[in-house]
């Protein structure tokens, strides 16, 4: 069950980033479009004053060079970040279900936790003995102080 919701959590996480990427993929073809469009209008200007022929190209020019902006420095890397983003945090959730199965599989906590451990990616997983001497502090840290509310209520 845990894995079916992951995969739905993480299809569900790659719509928008297949919508970013087809937008982006698509920018630099508006921008053809936009220097064509361009070039039509400035023949039809043809014989006119130069000035007015060096708007018309000028902003043929504009319409290509927005379409390749956007796409390469705006839009494709905006999808290329929400898509590891989404990578990431689909590789936190199986570091939880892997650690959970193991545990819930009988296997000593600590060796669950390195399990868990070893699904982690190469990039940000914690050594060993990284893990271990944060399980030790964790273990002989002091219990936190309950709340007065919930002492309230004990005594109540």
């Amino acid at each position: 069950m845990l894995e079916a919701d992951m995969e739905v959590h993480h299809q569900e996480a790659s719509a928008p980033v297949s919508a970013l990427t087809t937008m982006a993929d698509s920018l630099p073809g508006l921008g053809i479009v936009a220097a064509v469009l361009g070039v039509v209008i400035t023949m039809g200007a043809l014989g006119g004053p130069p000035e007015e022929i060096g708007r018309k190209v000028a902003a043929a020019l504009v319409g290509t060079f927005l379409g390749i902006l956007l796409c390469y420095g705006l839009v494709g890397p905006l999808a290329s970040r929400m898509g590891k983003m989404a990578d990431e945090e689909h590789a936190y959730l199986l570091v939880l279900r892997v650690t959970m199965i193991a545990f819930l599989k009988g296997v000593a906590p600590i060796m669950a936790v390195e399990i868990g451990r070893r699904t982690v990616p190469g990039h940000v997983r914690p050594s060993f003995q990284e893990v271990e001497e944060a399980c030790r502090g964790a273990k002989d840290a002091p219990a936190p102080a309950p709340e007065p509310e919930a002492q309230a209520a004990s005594a109540g």
